[in-house]
């Protein structure tokens, strides 16, 4: 790898090890065997460096989550309720491991008021995102039906920013796939 392959490398272990606020340019040139003038070179700034290692670390994320959800989509259940489950019960099951990757996610929304640039940086992927969500947890291809996939992916983003909070806070009591299903159901006037 060359200079801006090892300080992005570097600069996306130090976001999951230290946060976003807590990355400085020293940790990301100790981490990645760099200097600090390879960091203006390459990205321009440390802000953009971070920008560029937290969209790489949340699009790694979101394949791992997505080759997972396509695989376990083959044998998806018929039936929505017990099909709502299985996606979920995925989605749940990587909670320990995708940790780091929420809790990084949280702090950076909480930057994006007091960071235009931070802002405008997140909002595409956020949007892609989405997309993604309805297709691989519902099969719902975005090209085909660009407005169901639009408004599946708001309610996928919605319910997994929501299970992703509680399991940061409280993992104990986080909702399980029984859980949100029951919950649907009672939504939906069956319980």
């Amino acid at each position: 790898m060359g200079h801006k392959e090892d300080l992005l490398e570097g600069a996306k272990r130090c976001l999951l090890e230290k946060g976003y606020a807590r990355t400085t340019a020293r940790d990301v040139v100790a981490a990645s065997g760099t200097n600090l003038a390879s960091i203006g070179y390459h990205y321009g700034s440390k802000d953009a460096l971070l920008q560029q290692a937290f969209l790489a670390l949340t699009e790694e994320w979101g394949e791992a989550a997505g080759a997972a959800g396509a695989e376990g989509r083959k044998a998806l259940p018929a039936d929505p309720y017990e099909r709502f489950r299985a996606v979920w019960e995925q989605v749940i099951a990587g909670a320990a491991a995708a940790r780091p990757v929420w809790k990084l996610q949280t702090e950076v929304v909480t930057r994006i008021d007091d960071d235009d640039t931070l802002l405008e940086a997140i909002k595409e992927p956020q949007r892609e995102g989405r997309l993604g969500m309805a297709q691989t947890f519902l099969g719902i291809d975005p090209d085909q039906d660009p407005e169901k996939a639009r408004v599946a992916g708001l309610l996928c983003q919605a319910l997994a920013t929501g299970v992703m909070i509680q399991w940061l806070v409280d993992p104990e009591t986080a909702p399980s796939a029984d859980d949100l299903t029951a919950g649907l159901k009672v939504l939906m006037g069956e319980d």
